[in-house]
């Protein structure tokens, strides 16, 4: 079969003199890429490098056919811009691996994110949204401080810094409008989960899907900030050696709480094929729902290719079998 791949490397980011320098956070090095073409022809299909949304539909305005694809393309400024390859794909009956429009584009909106997974038994920190700080009422906030501020439609810990963390009101309105400044869209405030470390779980497959084994991550000692929001491309931090720890011990009981919480919220938003769930654990070991990516990064220093390390398995052998799932899924395996 001939097999799509839709990306966008950092060298597409359609750059405006007005934005901030992590803009371009969440797209790709050509590694990834590479990764992703090997894996489809370990499975004995075509690769066919289309690159981003846009290319995809000036390429299917001259007659690309294409059997299925794989989309990791983010897309730039629309909440609705991770949307946009799949409803090209849709709208050309071409079957995509990954998870849908609807759910690309829902799950960008972390407030409407937490009030599904919320309403799914998936406790996640109480939240507030504001669109300015004049909107940010001392006796109505999300909880007691430490509250944490960011974009709400961004991913890859864009917006994110030691400032986002905040511990008064006078805190939270310059973070509110610093980031509404920058971003220019919605900002969610949320209570600052601290004390028992931050985790992140993979999902993979179909009917059922699989969760894959949780991975700890390093947070900063003085902030309690994850060590990926301080180092994320772009971030004002990135160049800056950091401390970090280990905060919170990853027991059995507890990853077996993460991964039911991930697959319960894998099937309430109605991802497909992949995705990867945060979280984090407070003081009484309660896991607390941050956010879910389902078009989480195949880069091979990242959370899947850990993943397949911690497995002893090949990575590009690894990645074709979670292809293959997903083929399998759409019946064209």
């Amino acid at each position: 079969m001939r097999i799509g791949l839709i990306y966008d490397t950092f060298e597409s980011y359609p750059w405006r003199e007005e934005e901030p320098p992590d803009a371009d956070a969440e797209y790709e090095p050509v590694e990834t890429v590479d990764i992703l073409a090997a894996a489809v022809e370990h499975l004995g299909h075509q690769p066919v490098r289309v690159g981003t949304a846009t290319d995809l539909r000036e390429r299917l305005d001259r007659g690309l056919t294409l059997d299925a694809a794989v989309n990791i393309a983010e897309g730039a400024r629309s909440r609705n811009r991770e949307a946009h390859a799949p409803i090209l794909l849709e709208m050309a009956n071409i079957p995509c691996l990954g998870s849908d429009a609807l759910t690309l584009s829902m799950t960008l909106d972390k407030s409407w994110t937490k009030d599904l997974v919320a309403a799914a038994d998936v406790p996640t920190p109480p939240h507030r949204v504001y669109r300015r700080p004049e909107a940010v009422e001392p006796q109505a906030l999300p909880g007691s401080f430490p509250l944490f501020a960011k974009p709400r439609y961004e991913g890859s810990s864009k917006g994110l810094r030691p400032s986002s963390r905040v511990e008064s009101v006078d805190a939270l309105c310059a973070e509110v409008e610093r980031l509404r400044s920058a971003y220019d869209q919605d900002i969610l405030v949320e209570k600052f989960i601290e004390g028992g470390g931050e985790f992140t779980v993979a999902v993979v497959g179909h009917d059922p899907p699989e969760a894959l084994p949780a991975l700890q991550r390093g947070v900063e000692p003085t902030t309690g900030l994850g060590l990926h929001a301080l180092e994320h491309r772009g971030a004002p931090t990135a160049s800056r050696e950091w401390d970090y720890e280990l905060r919170g011990t990853l027991t059995p009981t507890l990853e077996e709480r993460l991964q039911t919480l991930t697959l319960r919220l894998f099937d309430r938003l109605e991802c497909r094929d992949f995705a990867r769930a945060d979280f984090r654990v407070d003081a009484d070991g309660q896991p607390w729902f941050l956010e879910v990516n389902p078009l989480p990064t195949f880069a091979p220093d990242d959370t899947f290719a850990i993943i397949a390390e911690l497995m002893g398995r090949d990575y590009v052998d690894y990645l074709a079998e979670v292809f293959d799932r997903g083929l399998r899924r759409l019946q064209l395996a």
